[in-house]
């Protein structure tokens, strides 16, 4: 990061009031009375309803709504253990997200603790104050049991972004990547460099979606995961190759895909050059890709290239999931956010693509942009990806029987999540395209995507 750069996002940060978010009321106190309804002696009322029934916590609180960011700090961006304080700005950054894409009011919640089975312990204590659980930033392999524990555990929908965010936004890329380059899923030879959470999600979801497992390779720091190795977790071992791949180079040779979730500046020149023809290519550690986007097309003119980063076309940002798997899931208060609900965001993101009109010409006559290789997903902000998604996650929701509360028009339900956010001061002006029919692709193989 540039010395000027940096400059202008700690002013970003510290102008006028520190931070990026804070707590407003959402009920008028403007009277006495008023505040004597919202505190004493009117706030008996609801706890005596509450006590009698907790669910009605959902009508006369915030619970519903109220999301809770939760971080130690042990593995942040790209910067490794910072530690909790230092993880804030993320977290409070995270919390602003879910506000402005979702209307998801949420606290960040920085915890001292690197002890798994504490950290369970402090969360499964908050969980009363909240609707749902986004653990953020947590470094592997503990995150896998701090998770798997609190789902179990909690009863509402817990999310590791860096683990579910990434899987649902890397595979609704490759849905469409898979439909330009005319793959077949079964077919696709995979390797995923970074077996962190991120990669281990990644892949577990693509298996889930019909990759096959013996078809791909995933590396660490130490070299592939092999089943020769001793040294790997049980969670790598899931992905344990018994091939004799040993180096990048051979994995990469004939590969359909590369899924970088590592570290910068890794890919050599030789390494894309013997992929199969229009491979795809997805360099995503941030700031700095496995290879840059100008370099990757210079060297495969053919390939679909996508990085982490805002600069360069496909940005792969997982601000395209959390904040609607979470809308939907919120909304049907779901005791979780399962594999069918992330499946189905995943699908819904891929055709929210494919919904985007290229010209003023496009949108006046109502046709629908076909995804290229420059536009595999939608740009963050989109607020098709609000009803569209959180609505695809709502109805599998319903559909997986894990929702308590049923969506009885999903029309209504739309048109209300569309009165929820109002981002046109803040994105370029919205193209009034979300409900339009879209026109098929008919030059292109169908899907072979599980929904």
């Amino acid at each position: 990061m540039d010395k000027d750069y940096t400059k202008k996002a700690l002013e970003y940060h510290s102008d006028g009031k520190p931070g990026k978010i804070e707590v407003a009321p959402s009920k008028p106190v403007e009277s006495a009375e008023d505040l004597s309804l919202a505190y004493s002696p009117g706030v008996a009322a609801p706890v005596i309803e509450i006590g009698k029934d907790r669910w009605n916590a959902y009508r006369y609180t915030n619970k519903g709504n109220l999301v809770a960011v939760v971080s130690n700090g042990s593995a942040v961006l790209g910067l490794g253990d910072v530690g909790a304080t230092a993880s804030k700005p993320v977290m409070e950054g995270k919390a602003m997200l879910f506000k402005l894409f979702a209307d998801i009011d949420a606290f960040d919640i920085e915890l001292s603790e690197e002890d798994p089975e504490e950290f369970i312990r402090i969360v499964q204590d908050l969980s009363p104050t909240f609707g749902g659980i986004n653990l953020e930033d947590i470094k592997a392999p503990e995150c896998f049991l701090i998770e798997e524990k609190l789902r179990s555990l909690l009863g509402i929908p817990v999310l590791h972004d860096d683990q579910h965010g990434t899987a649902v936004v890397v595979t609704a890329a490759l849905i469409n990547a898979f439909k330009i380059t005319e793959r077949y899923v079964k077919d696709a030879k995979i390797v995923i460099c970074g077996a962190g959470s991120a990669g281990i999600s990644t892949a577990k979801m693509l298996l889930a979606v019909g990759v096959v497992k013996e078809n791909i390779v995933m590396f660490d720091s130490k070299g592939a995961i092999t089943t020769t190795r001793t040294d790997i977790d049980v969670y790598k071992a899931i992905f344990a190759t018994n091939s004799n791949i040993r180096s990048l180079r051979d994995a990469m040779t004939d590969a359909d895909v590369f899924i970088g979730l590592s570290k910068g500046n890794i890919l050599a020149d030789d390494d894309l050059r013997v992929m199969a023809p229009n491979p795809i290519i997805f360099a995503l550690a941030n700031p700095v890709p496995e290879i840059s986007y100008e370099r990757a097309k210079s060297i495969r003119g053919d390939a679909i290239v996508a990085t982490g980063r805002s600069d360069y076309p496909n940005q792969i940002n997982n601000v395209l999931a959390f904040p609607y798997l979470f809308r939907g899931a919120l909304d049907t208060l779901s005791t979780t956010i399962n594999e069918h609900m992330m499946i189905a965001a995943a699908n819904a993101i891929a055709d929210v693509a494919k919904m985007q009109f290229f010209n003023g010409e496009a949108e006046q006559n109502g046709s629908c942009f076909v995804i290229d290789k420059e536009c595999i997903v939608p740009k963050p902000g989109d607020k098709c990806l609000l009803t569209q998604v959180s609505t695809a996650v709502a109805r599998a929701a319903m559909e997986s029987g894990v929702a308590r509360r049923r969506i009885a028009s999903f029309t209504e339900y739309e048109n209300t999540l569309l009165q929820r956010v109002d981002n046109e001061n803040f994105f370029a002006k919205e193209r009034k395209r979300c409900n339009r029919t879209r026109k098929p692709n008919n030059n292109n193989r169908e899907r072979e995507i599980q929904s």
